[in-house]
């Protein structure tokens, strides 16, 4: 899947493009609206992003289990190299100082993610501020002629670029859960 945004300053006109693309067989998962205002977006019935997401927090919190696990990886081989693990107490007090580095710096990954934009989404902030919405697609290769197509007609629409896209098996994973919960009772 390949993902397209665009800059637009209408959440109405956003709406109908919604509307348009859902019409031509899209799911919820694959269409979403960034907007500083969100309120108004769910005031539009709009895909909003989710706040969680809207942060650098996924990333972040794995790239701080990354450094926690070469952390430990080095508690333990320096008890190993240094033969401390052949006191009384073994392994144990290392294995829990492992533990306990890898659970810090995956948490401290974490709690600097809240702090930081998503690395997705940073380069559309003074947009965002300047109080434009940005409106993105994940669609697969046959669907993209579909966007332009759609967007073609939207004179207020912007092409803003391209970016990473949501995995395909996520998105139908999405999508059968909402149709699931959607039957529920």
């Amino acid at each position: 899947m390949k993902r397209q945004y665009y800059i637009s300053d209408d959440l109405n006109d956003l709406k109908i493009i919604q509307n348009e693309l859902e019409q031509r067989g899209f799911s919820s998962p694959q269409l979403h609206v960034l907007s500083e205002n969100d309120a108004e977006v769910e005031k539009h019935h709009l895909h909003a992003i989710e706040s969680v997401l809207k942060k650098d927090v996924v990333r972040s919190t794995e790239l701080g289990a990354l450094v926690g696990v070469i952390g430990a990886a080095l508690v333990l081989l320096l008890a190993y190299s240094m033969q401390w693990h052949q006191s009384p107490a073994g392994w144990i007090p290392f294995g829990f100082l492992a533990a306990i580095i890898l659970g810090f710096c995956t948490w401290e990954g974490g709690l600097i993610g809240i702090q930081v934009p998503n690395y997705q989404f940073k380069q559309f902030q003074k947009l965002l501020q300047d109080g434009k919405h940005i409106f993105f697609v994940d669609a697969t290769d046959e669907q993209l002629e579909i966007v332009e197509q759609v967007a073609s007609l939207h004179a207020n629409l912007e092409l803003a670029g391209t970016g990473e896209s949501t995995p395909e098996w996520v998105v139908k994973g999405q999508d059968k859960f909402n149709n699931f919960m959607k039957v529920m009772p």
